[in-house]
C-alpha cells in the first residue's frame, strides 16, 4: 500500500480519501484577511491550504495563522533553506520546497528539522518553471522533463533518508500533466501524488481543463490530494474539486442534483425547477441525491431512484421521495411546498 503521511491531524495517500486543497490569495503581511479565507475555506470542507511565505520576516504571521486555524497549513518556500526551516520551527507541518535549488548541507539541515519537528516535504514542478537542463535532458519533451525535475527533487531527500514526501508535476497543458503524473507513478508508487492541472485560468474554461485533467488521473488511480487552480476564489477551487470527487464516486459532499438538460418534450421548466432546488440542497445530508427531471421519458424513473425527485408534468411537477409519488403540485405553489418537502430527507 502507498505511504501515508500526516500534516497535523490530515492523513494523506495509504487508502484514505482524495484530499481536496487550494491555496491562500492573499498575503501572510495580512494575517486577518488569512485567516477570514482559512475560515471560508473550511466551510467549504478544505483539508488543506499552501500558503505563500517569501521572506521569513513574514513566519510571525504565519505562526499566529496556525494558532486561530484549523485547516492544516502547507509554507510554500520554494527557495531558501533558512525560511524554510523557520516556517517548521514556527509550527508548520508541512514544506513546499525545492531542493534542487539548495545546497547539500542545506539541505541536510532542512531533513533534520523536518525528521525531528514530524513535517511533511512537498517537491515538485511546474511546466512553466522548468529548467533548460531538465529540458534538453528529456530531448525537449516537455512530460519527460518535469518527471525529471520531479525525480531529481524526491531522490535528494530519499538519498537523505527522508520519505514524508508528497510529490507533484503540473502543467498548464492537460496531456503533459497526464504524461508526467504516468511517469511518476510507475518510478514512485509508493509515495503520495498530489495532482492538478496549474494555471487552469478562470471560467468555465478552468473548470472544464481541471476537469479534465484531475478526472482522467482520478480514473486510473493517480492522486491522492488534489488542487483545482483557477483564477477565482478559492473556496470555488475546492467546490469544483469536490464536484469532480463527487462525479467520479469518490467521495460525495453535499446533495449530488441530476437534472435533465430539457428538449422540445418538456413538460415543465426545468431551468425554473432547479433555480428553486438548488437553495435547498445544502440542508441534505452528503451522499443525497436529488432528480428534477422535465418529462417522462427519462422523468419518472430518475425520479423515482432519487433520495428526492420532481418530475415535470402539465401544470407543475409530481413530488417523489424515495420512488413513492407524494402529490403533484403546481408550478406556482412549488415554492411553499419544497421546502417542508426537502426537510422530511434529513
Amino acid at each position: 500500500m502507498k505511504r501515508r503521511v500526516r500534516i497535523g491531524g490530515l492523513e494523506i495517500g495509504g487508502g484514505v480519501p482524495v484530499r481536496v486543497e487550494s491555496m491562500l490569495k492573499v498575503s501572510l503581511a495580512e494575517k486577518e484577511k488569512c485567516l477570514a479565507q482559512c475560515e471560508h475555506l473550511l466551510s467549504e470542507g478544505c483539508e488543506l491550504v499552501r500558503a505563500a511565505l517569501p521572506s521569513s520576516e513574514l513566519t510571525g504571521n504565519l505562526s499566529w495563522l496556525l494558532k486561530h486555524t484549523a485547516l492544516p497549513i502547507v509554507a510554500d518556500v520554494h527557495f531558501d533553506p533558512a525560511i524554510a526551516m523557520a516556517a517548521m520551527r514556527a509550527g508548520c507541518l508541512g514544506v513546499r520546497l525545492n531542493p534542487g535549488n539548495m545546497p547539500i548541507y542545506k539541505l541536510s539541515e532542512v531533513v533534520k528539522t523536518a525528521k525531528d519537528l514530524g513535517v511533511v516535504i512537498r517537491v515538485g514542478a511546474n511546466g512553466g518553471s522548468l529548467s533548460a537542463h531538465h529540458l534538453a535532458a528529456a530531448g525537449g519533451n516537455a512530460a519527460a522533463a518535469l518527471f525529471l525535475a520531479v525525480q531529481e527533487q524526491a531522490n535528494l531527500l530519499l538519498e537523505q533518508g527522508f520519505e514524508d514526501i508528497i510529490l507533484s508535476a503540473k502543467s498548464s497543458s492537460v496531456g503533459n500533466t497526464l504524461r508526467a503524473n504516468a511517469f511518476i507513478v510507475r518510478a514512485y508508487p509508493d509515495l503520495p501524488l498530489h495532482v492538478g492541472v496549474t494555471e487552469a485560468g478562470p471560467g468555465d474554461g478552468g473548470v472544464v481543463k481541471s476537469a479534465a485533467g484531475i478526472g482522467v488521473l482520478l480514473t486510473q488511480g493517480i492522486g491522492d490530494t488534489l488542487r483545482v487552480s483557477l483564477t477565482d476564489e478559492p473556496e470555488r477551487e475546492v467546490r469544483v474539486g469536490y464536484e469532480i470527487l463527487k462525479a467520479l464516486g469518490l467521495r460525495r459532499r453535499g446533495a449530488e442534483l441530476i437534472s435533465c438538460p430539457t428538449c422540445g418534450r418538456r413538460r415543465a421548466d426545468v431551468m425554473q425547477l432547479v433555480k428553486l432546488v438548488e437553495p435547498l440542497l445544502s440542508g441534505l445530508p452528503d451522499g443525497s441525491t436529488v432528480a428534477v427531471m422535465g418529462c417522462e421519458v427519462n422523468g419518472p424513473k430518475e425520479a423515482k431512484n432519487a433520495d428526492l425527485g420532481l418530475a415535470g408534468t402539465p401544470v407543475g411537477a409530481v413530488l417523489f421521495k424515495k420512488g413513492i409519488p407524494v402529490g403533484e403540485y403546481p408550478f406556482e405553489t412549488l415554492p411553499d411546498v419544497l421546502p417542508a418537502f426537502f426537510k422530511t430527507r434529513n
